[in-house]
C-alpha cells in the first residue's frame, strides 16, 4: 500500500487518535460510545475506525499500557503506528498536534509498516489504496524517507534468495547504491584476492561457481572524518565441509544480513549527506562444497599475517570479516563498525530481536545505548572478556577460528575479530540475526535491519551534514 508523508494537511484529513489501554473513557461523546460498542480498549496495536456522517471520521490506535520502568515504552508506542499502513482506508490522515507520540517515529513506522516483499509473487497488479499522512510541522520528512529507505533496502537484500543474490549480485547492489549517490565502487574478484592479500576471503569462497570478492564503496570528502562499515556478505552458507543439517540451511540466504545492514546504513548516511568520508567493505562469498573447498584443520594465513587454524568451516564469517577489517583498519578511521549474522550463541543469550554488540569505546557504547532506547532500535552490549581469548588457542597456528566446548561463543567470536583491529579510534562489532521471525507493527516476517536506525542517529549527531 503506497504511503506518502505530506507537508500540508488536507482539508478533509481525518485524525489518528492514540488511546492508552484503560483510558478509553477519556474519549469524548460518540467516539467513546463507539469504542465501547466496538469493544476497543486500547490494547497495543489494536485499531478502531470511528464512523461519521460522511464515512470514517477518525481512527483509534491502541498504545497498550505505559511501562513505567521501560525507557523505550514511548518510542515503541509510536512505532505501533505502523499497523495503520495496513488497516486504513484510502485518503488523508493526520497526527493531531497534541498527540503524545513522536511524530518522526510515527512517520518511520508508517513507511516500514507498509513494506512487503512480493518480488516473486505473480498477479499483484495493484498496490492497494494510497494513504497520505500529515505529521505536523516538526518532522524532517527527508530524514524519515532516508531512514525508511535504508531499512527497506536491507530487508529487500536479505529476502532475496541466493539464486538472485549471490556474490556478483551483492556486488551489483552495492554498485547500484553507489551510482545513486555518486559513490565510487570497486571489487577484487576471484584469484585476484590472493594477489591483493585477502587469502581468507578467497579460501572461504573459492568452492563456489560464483567467485568470491571484496566490494569496496567510498563516498564523501577525502578530508572528512573517516567512518568505515564492514558487513559479512556470506550469500549462502552450507556450512562448508562441516555441513549444516537441512533445517539449518533454510534461512541461510540471510547470512549476508550484515552486508545488507551496512548497505542500508550507508544509504541513510549518503542520503542525508553527513559530514563523513564513508567506506563500506563487503567480503561477498558463498560458502559452498566442492573439490576446492577449504577444510577443517587447514591453516590459513590472514591479511594481517596471523595464521588461523580452521576448527570448523561453518565459522566462516569471522574469517572473511578478519581480512576486510584489516583493510579498513589500515586507514585508522574515527569509527569502524562491523555487522554480521555471526553466532547462534548471541541468539541464545539475547533472542532474535536484540542484537549483541561489543566495543571498548565507552563514548560509542553510551551513544548507541541511548539512541537505541530513544528510537526503540535496541542492542545490548556484551563484554569483550579477554581471558576467554585463550579458548581460541591452537597447537599448530597463531589462533583457531572457534573455541572448544561451545561456551561464550559470541564473546570468543568478537575477540577473534578484535585481534584484527589495531588502529581504528573506535570499533564496534554487532552480532545480528537479520531476520524477523514474527510479524510486528513495523514489518512482516522476513529480512530485517537491526540497530542501523540507532547507529545512523549516533553518526548523524557526531558528523552532521555541512
Amino acid at each position: 500500500m503506497p504511503v506518502s508523508l505530506v507537508a500540508e494537511r488536507a482539508a478533509k484529513s481525518r485524525p489518528i487518535v492514540p488511546v492508552r489501554q484503560g483510558e478509553r473513557d477519556n474519549l469524548l461523546g460518540e467516539t467513546r460510545d463507539w469504542a465501547k460498542f466496538s469493544k476497543f480498549d486500547g490494547e497495543a496495536g489494536d485499531t478502531c475506525l470511528v464512523p461519521g456522517e460522511c464515512g470514517v471520521r477518525s481512527i483509534l490506535l491502541g498504545l497498550g499500557r505505559p511501562e513505567k520502568r521501560d525507557p523505550s515504552s514511548s518510542a515503541r508506542a509510536a512505532l505501533l503506528a505502523g499497523v495503520l499502513a495496513r488497516k486504513l482506508p484510502e485518503g488523508d490522515w493526520h497526527l493531531p498536534p497534541e498527540s503524545e507520540l513522536d511524530a518522526e517515529l510515527v512517520g518511520i513506522a508508517l513507511k516500514l509498516g507498509a513494506y512487503k516483499f512480493d518480488r516473486y509473487k505473480t498477479g499483484n497488479a495493484t498496490d492497494g489504496p494510497a494513504l497520505r499522512f500529515h505529521l505536523g510541522d516538526g518532522p524532517d520528512l527527508d530524514r524519515i524517507a532516508a531512514v525508511a529507505d535504508g531499512v527497506c533496502l536491507a530487508r529487500d537484500l536479505i529476502n532475496t534468495p541466493v539464486n538472485d543474490m549471490g556474490p556478483a549480485d551483492l556486488e551489483q547492489a552495492a554498485r547500484d547504491l553507489g551510482e545513486r549517490f555518486g559513490a565510487s565502487v570497486s571489487a577484487i574478484i576471484g584469484d585476484a584476492l590472493i594477489e591483493h592479500n585477502f587469502p581468507m576471503i578467497h579460501a572461504v569462497g573459492r568452492a563456489s561457481v560464483s567467485p568470491p570478492r571484496l566490494v569496496d564503496l567510498t563516498w564523501g570528502r577525502a578530508d572528512a572524518p573517516k567512518v568505515t562499515l564492514v558487513g559479512k556478505g556470506v550469500c549462502f552458507d552450507t556450512g562448508g565441509l562441516d555441513i549444516k543439517p537441512p533445517s539449518n540451511m533454510l534461512l541461510m540466504k540471510k547470512d549476508m544480513g550484515g552486508a545488507a545492514n551496512v548497505l542500508g546504513l550507508a544509504s541513510m548516511i549518503m542520503a542525508e549527506k553527513l559530514g563523513v568520508r564513508l567506506r563500506v567493505l563487503i567480503p561477498a562469498v558463498e560458502n559452498s562444497i566442492s573439490g576446492s573447498a577449504f577444510r577443517p584443520s587447514d591453516v590459513l594465513t590472514s591479511r594481517k599475517g596471523k595464521t588461523v587454524e580452521v576448527g570448523n568451516t561453518d565459522a566462516e564469517g569471522r574469517l572473511v570479516l578478519a581480512d576486510a577489517l584489516c583493510l579498513g583498519d589500515d586507514e585508522e578511521p574515527e569509527i569502524m563498525i562491523d555487522m554480521a549474522t555471526l553466532t547462534g550463541a548471541a541468539r541464545v543469550a539475547l533472542g532474535t530481536d536484540l542484537p549483541a554488540f561489543f566495543s571498548d569505546d565507552e563514548s560509542l557504547v553510551e551513544s548507541v545505548a541511548e539512541a537505541g532506547v530513544r528510537l526503540a532500535d535496541p542492542s545490548w552490549r556484551l563484554p569483550l572478556y579477554r581471558p576467554y581469548g585463550t579458548d581460541l588457542s591452537s597447537k599448530v597456528a597463531d589462533t583457531n577460528n572457534i573455541s572448544p566446548g561451545g561456551f561464550a561463543g559470541a564473546i570468543t567470536a568478537a575477540l577473534f575479530l578484535e585481534s584484527f583491529v589495531e588502529k581504528s579510534k573506535a570499533w564496534a562489532h554487532f552480532d545480528i540475526y537479520g531476520w524477523r521471525p514474527k510479524a510486528s507493527a513495523i514489518g512482516p516476517v522476513g529480512g530485517e535491519a537491526y540497530a542501523i536506525r540507532a547507529l545512523f542517529d549516533v553518526i548523524a549527531k557526531r558528523y552532521p551534514a555541512k
